[in-house]
């Protein structure tokens, strides 16, 4: 029996239960047949939902007759698109089409967890409650755990955004993935701002090429229902100068002039300038251009070592400000010490240079190493591998940015998955022509201890692509392991 749309909207607002799996649908339950990633349309299990009992199914057209499974006393619907509906079906059961608090969704190839992290911090600060949902945690008052995607499912994010109305978040901050944009993981949602990081090679082994990875992430900006949300974009990225003239009130942040397009529509921009910058941290100065502080500047003093943590503070506090807070509260970023595995210093008694980064594409550990490079006195160590299973144009693209900034680089195994980690380190050799000095070692713990016994005062250590994660992928098998306890290891002697 065909039902109206809006007729289970209702039903599913007073509670009934959506379910997207139909291994995970109980009696009495609605499933929506979701499209998968390679476009099959999940028609297919839908017999399966009604033998566990589902009383409604709302699927796309299936092209021909429904199914002959005997779906006495079920209801279908059927719409134009199953993402979206799943959305506005998220938005109705869980009271989430308007949201209490202002929801601040952070985009790019990198530095997304960092600024959500320093927006999260600015607001704290202010004396603001906050929520956060990225690649790290997922926090608010009462809640805080391990984050397990960048994004979660659509049904899932709108049923942490209820949980964090309910606990009183006055503001809120999340990471969203090309991945989420392009499978509309976020519908339903209203955004009161859109930020940009930046856009480089990154996830080719899903979008398959450049243009398809940028307009992925355009939706956020373009094709999310607020047509006055605040749009934060990075002028010195190219993808987002290209984005500027595109959204209706362009927010723009930049080490450049500002560009003449933002003022023409209406907009405005911080333009930073690093007063001074050591391994140790960093002066960003910080200028307002148009808008309501137009004029205003101030000099931040932080801990955050390199030219892209500038970019991450001023599209944090860009956004900071497009919420109502003010210049002076700018401040507090001051005191904020960093995130875990993003350039994570890793304290030790020996008095080394050591850090961890997450950088696990070939635009951010250059980013790192570029910033690093000036600020180290000694030589410049990088300890990298590349996750197996993914994209293999970048491994070589990843030796070649190693190789430009270090004087001796260490290969070694990331998260193999289920390719040979020998044949992924074959993938990069062909980009490690031309360095100074190359060591592989397969073995990360080993490939670790190597390049700490190499080190000398006044050297700086980089070991990226984990960063913050405590595991190492090998096979199908989740092994715990930690950079950061692996250094402690052998500096300290102590144990993981």
């Amino acid at each position: 029996m065909l039902a109206k749309f809006d007729t289970l909207l209702e039903k599913v607002s007073r509670g009934l239960i959506v379910r997207t799996h139909s291994g995970r649908v109980n009696p009495g339950e609605a499933f929506l047949a979701l499209p998968s990633t390679g476009g099959r349309s999940g028609f297919e299990y839908v017999d399966h939902a009604i033998e566990r009992g589902a009383t409604w199914i709302v699927t796309e057209d299936p092209g021909g007759e429904l199914p002959a499974t005997d779906t006495n006393g079920v209801r279908w619907v059927l719409v134009d698109d199953a993402r979206e509906a799943l959305g506005r079906l998220a938005a109705a059961h869980f009271n989430t089409k308007i949201l209490p608090f202002p929801l601040v969704g952070v985009t790019g190839t990198n530095g997304k967890t960092t600024v959500c992290h320093l927006m999260e911090h600015l607001f704290r600060a202010a004396g603001r409650s906050t929520g956060l949902l990225g690649t790290i945690r997922e926090r608010w008052p009462g809640e805080d755990h391990a984050a397990l995607l960048t994004t979660p499912g659509c049904w899932e994010l709108h049923e942490r955004m209820a949980a964090m109305a309910g606990a009183g978040v006055e503001a809120a901050f999340m990471e969203v993935s090309s991945h989420a944009l392009d499978q509309k993981r976020v519908a339903g949602l209203q955004f009161a701002c859109a930020v940009l990081t930046n856009l480089s090679q990154d996830h080719l082994d899903y979008h398959l090429d450049m243009e398809s990875y940028g307009r992925a992430k355009s939706i956020l900006f373009e094709k999310c229902p607020e047509p006055d949300k605040c749009s934060v974009l990075n002028w010195d990225d190219a993808f987002g100068r290209s984005l500027l003239p595109r959204v209706a009130t362009p927010v723009g942040y930049g080490l450049s002039d500002m560009p003449e397009v933002i003022a023409k529509k209406g907009g405005w921009g911080l333009k930073g300038a690093l007063r001074s910058a050591s391994i140790s941290g960093m002066a960003l100065e910080v200028h307002c251009f148009g808008g309501p502080y137009d004029g205003d500047a101030f000099t931040l003093q932080t801990e955050l070592v390199g030219e892209y943590n500038a970019y991450n503070l001023l599209a944090a506090m860009a956004a900071g400000l497009c919420l109502d807070l003010h210049p002076d509260e700018m401040t507090a970023l001051a005191d904020f010490h960093g995130v875990p595995g993003r350039l994570e210093r890793v304290a030790a008694s020996s008095g080394l240079d050591v850090f961890v980064d997450y950088a696990h594409t070939p635009d951010a550990l250059d980013n790192v190493l570029r910033n690093m490079r000036p600020l180290t006195p000694g030589r410049l160590i990088t300890i990298f591998g590349c996750g197996g299973d993914r994209d293999r144009t970048k491994r070589p693209l990843m030796g070649q940015a190693a190789c430009r900034h270090s004087d001796i680089v260490v290969l070694t195994s990331d998260n193999p998955r289920t390719e040979d980690p020998l044949a992924i380190l074959e993938d990069v050799r062909p980009g490690l022509a031309g360095c100074r000095e190359t060591v592989t070692e397969v073995d990360r713990r080993k490939a670790i201890g190597m390049a700490l016994e190499m080190m000398k005062p006044g050297d700086a250590l980089l070991v990226a692509g984990k960063g913050h994660e405590d595991y190492q992928i090998i096979g199908h098998e989740k092994r715990p392991f930690s950079d950061q306890a692996v250094i402690r290891e052998f500096l300290e002697g102590e144990t993981t």
